[in-house]
């Protein structure tokens, strides 16, 4: 009677009974020891007496709906066919089922949720508490990298009243970038939990100029060329001092960013951003307004022309590297910077000495020499890199490029009080101008999509608002007009 059969289906109704009726000391192992009974469930409905009769049933809970707290499927199957001593039709097992059945809904609910807040809260403190470290490393690399840069400028600006020789100032500050590996590897032993040697670690960190490692050839086709842009960016930038102020050259190589964005569009087929193709407008226009500033004197050109080298063979640099061999692990970039240093000392060497028999820099005696000044803008641009290609393991990078920027009032307030320098309109504007190209070549590429998002939720709230705003409103309005009417009518009469 609580089984109603299908047309055409009497015999696998009976022999479904049966099946429903089996004892509970036979268990099976797995679904094929009943795949007969599977195929006579299809057959079967439930009427709805059965239905009321057996409220409290998880059985027929799960013939009616898949969403029951049954841990599997197969589970559901095996209860519906009556094995494991399931016979919800029994009075006897109803007040047992109801006697181990699980907690109330609501209290499992109340449960869950309270594991489940507990688990996001934990979550959400770790994650704020991380992100809090990040933003606190990066204000002290912002300081770091504001302070290195402009000290470093300074510090060179003052040099060359002593000792005017920019070439020389910039092979011995490439020297020591030998420091670069050891560094790291110091730093490796004290943070990895797995020690290596000296030689592991150069061999491990070799595999980035391929498999071969670092052999004579990939020396001079991979790293003499960038050991050549190198050693350019810092003489143009360190010979730019020399002929102007230090406010303009630190300003002017903030470019470098904008001639990176473009020598990836076109060299590596970066992403077309109109964003930053207005910053790179920005910058050039602002290199104009420089040079207009000091009335396009020989002397003014001449800096403005060294620095915009800089930026340009510093742009070209970043972009053949990424080109050429990529993205660089720590210790393969402490490496390659090792390198450089090698390759200065090995063929950059010349140069200076023979600037100095040709008394283009040129020194009468070495007792003269700013060893102090030399060895502190040394230190302060080893400072400076450091933080510029290893401070990303610690913050965001945008903040490291903070710093960059954050040099130029440095150096202006600097300039204004040690140099004769006029902050007049012109500069100020190109000044501003180049500081917003550089902001805005910092935007991450998916800017916009952020920016469509916070305005679709800015709009959503606010008609969410409008509606409850006009509920209470209209809410209110016909008890006013139950209250008016009696009034009215009295009146009437």
């Amino acid at each position: 009677m609580g089984i109603r059969e299908f047309p055409n289906g009497s015999a696998r109704g009976k022999a479904a009974t049966l099946g429903m009726r089996r004892s509970p000391d036979v268990s099976p192992r797995r679904l094929s020891d009943i795949s007969p009974q599977l195929r006579q469930l299809k057959y079967l409905v439930v009427d709805e007496a059965i239905k009321e009769d057996l409220k409290w049933s998880r059985s027929v809970e799960d013939l009616t709906s898949a969403s029951v707290g049954l841990t599997s499927i197969e589970e559901r199957i095996l209860r519906i066919t009556g094995y494991y001593g399931y016979q919800p039709w029994a009075a006897s097992y109803k007040r047992d089922e109801r006697s181990r059945e699980s907690p109330a809904p609501a209290e499992a609910q109340m449960q869950a949720g309270a594991e489940g807040g507990g688990r996001v809260s934990r979550c959400c403190w770790k994650c704020s508490v991380t992100q809090l470290k990040k933003i606190f490393w990066g204000v002290a690399v912002v300081l770091g990298v504001c302070s290195s840069w402009s000290g470093s400028t300074q510090l060179a600006k003052l040099t060359f009243k002593k000792f005017d020789a920019p070439f020389t100032l910039t092979w011995f500050a490439t020297n020591w970038n030998f420091l670069f590996f050891p560094l790291y590897y110091l730093g490796h032993v004290f943070k990895s939990a797995e020690k290596q040697s000296p030689k592991q670690r150069y061999r491990e960190c070799c595999r980035f100029f391929g498999d071969n490692g670092l052999t004579l050839k990939v020396f001079f086709t991979k790293a003499a060329p960038f050991g050549v842009l190198w050693t350019l960016t810092n003489y143009l930038y360190l010979h730019a001092i020399k002929k102007i102020n230090t406010t303009d050259v630190s300003v002017l190589f903030c470019c470098n960013k904008a001639f990176v964005f473009l020598l990836s569009w076109i060299v590596l087929r970066d992403r077309f951003m109109g964003v930053r193709i207005v910053a790179a407008i920005f910058a050039i226009a602002g290199i104009v307004m420089m040079t207009y500033a000091d009335g396009f004197h020989s002397h003014s050109v001449i800096g403005i022309a060294l620095v915009v080298g800089s930026a340009s063979m510093s742009a070209l640099y970043k972009v053949l590297f990424k080109l050429l061999l990529g993205s660089a692990k720590f210790g393969e970039a402490a490496l390659f910077l090792s390198v450089l240093a090698v390759f200065n000392v090995l063929f950059v060497t010349c140069i200076p000495v023979i600037l100095y028999f040709t008394k283009v820099e040129y020194w009468s005696s070495f007792d003269i020499v700013p060893w102090g000044n030399l060895c502190g803008f040394s230190i302060l641009l080893l400072t400076f890199n450091i933080l510029l290609n290893f401070g990303i393991a610690i913050t965001y990078p945008t903040l490291i490029s903070l710093g960059i920027v954050l040099s130029v009032p440095v150096n202006a307030v600097v300039d204004h009080y040690t140099s004769e320098i006029v902050f007049n309109s012109v500069r100020v504007i190109a000044i501003v101008i180049i500081g917003l190209g550089f902001l805005l070549l910092l935007l991450p590429e998916e800017w916009d999509v952020w920016v469509i998002k916070l305005l679709t939720r800015l709009k959503v709230r606010k008609k969410e608002e409008l509606p409850e705003g006009n509920g209470d409103v209209t809410s209110g309005l016909p008890n006013k007009s139950r209250r008016t009417r009696p009034s009215m009518s009295s009146f009437a009469h």
